[in-house]
């Protein structure tokens, strides 16, 4: 196992037991990829994998692309692999998974570990880049085995198998994590669809008619210039327009209209009592004359 196990001797470790065990330890690297290997330890395996990866790397960043900047969380459960920022879990190698690990002699910015997928069973060395941890981050994983070799001694091989029923929940917790951010995102694209949907089909400039307020009685206020529209009838007939007010006669209290007997015309009365009204008129006018 390289540097990683070869501080087990002696027993120097670089956390306390706690730490990992019931906590972990977190890193900052860069994550150059994993690619599969045929065996599942080896110097030589693990340098042809680093080589490999550092050459996809050189492409990409002569294409313009950044190495992503990942968040590793070591304990003696295993190596949570997560995006820094969302802390979402990109890959999780479980402890008993995981092979080999060793940090690069030519390079010390380069560690690498293998680890055994459990959905394709296939061995992927994974390859990261860190200025200053190389070699913590290695011995950090070589702790966190011993002491989980430890708890399988104390446990009698029962540990093992608890961890990996908690690994198995970690995973199924993190496929529904992942399902639910899909199902959000879609149900976030539906509403956006059906908004611009909304909006495009109601015409430009519309105007939404109000009906009129009411009162506390739901009477609908009086308007001078509703009422001269012809109103309908119950029988379907058309009631004649309302005069307006320079045309309107006036009425007294009973509805009658006003006498002017000066205003009259001729034809106004019956010829009885039409005479007598001449004949009042000529006596007024006598009066005034003589008076």
């Amino acid at each position: 196992m390289n540097r990683a196990f070869s501080r087990k001797k002696d027993k120097t470790w670089m956390h306390t037991p706690e730490a990992l065990s019931k906590h972990y330890i977190p890193y900052n690297a860069k994550f150059l990829g994993s690619t599969e290997v045929e065996q599942p330890k080896g110097t030589e395996v693990v340098r042809d994998a680093v080589r490999k990866l550092k050459f996809a790397r050189h492409i990409k960043k002569s294409e313009g692309q950044k190495i992503p900047k990942v968040e590793l969380q070591i304990s003696i459960y295993g190596v949570k692999i997560l995006e820094p920022k969302s802390k979402e879990v990109q890959h999780n190698c479980q402890l008993h998974r995981i092979s080999f690990c060793a940090d690069d002699k030519t390079d010390k910015r380069i560690f690498t570990f293998i680890c055994k997928d459990s959905e394709s069973n296939k061995h992927l060395c994974y390859v990261f880049d860190s200025e200053k941890c190389a070699e913590e981050i290695t011995l950090t994983i070589g702790q966190a085995f011993d002491l989980a070799y430890r708890k399988f001694l104390e446990s009698g091989g029962k540990d093992v198998e608890t961890r990996k029923q908690i690994a198995g929940m970690q995973k199924r917790i993190q496929d529904l994590e992942t399902e639910n951010m899909e199902l959000k995102n879609k149900v976030q694209d539906l509403e956006n669809r059906l908004r611009i949907t909304q909006v495009s089909s109601s015409p430009a400039g519309s105007v939404t008619v109000k009906s009129p307020s009411t009162d506390i009685f739901d009477m609908v206020p009086f308007s001078p210039i509703s009422q001269q529209s012809p109103t309908p009838t119950r029988n379907g007939t058309q009631l004649p327009p309302v005069p307006s007010r320079s045309t309107e006669i006036k009425r007294d209290l009973f509805g009658a209209e006003p006498f002017d007997p000066f205003n009259c015309g001729a034809g106004d009365f019956p010829p009885d009592i039409q005479s007598k009204l001449d004949e009042m008129q000529r006596q007024r006018w006598r009066g005034s004359k003589w008076d």
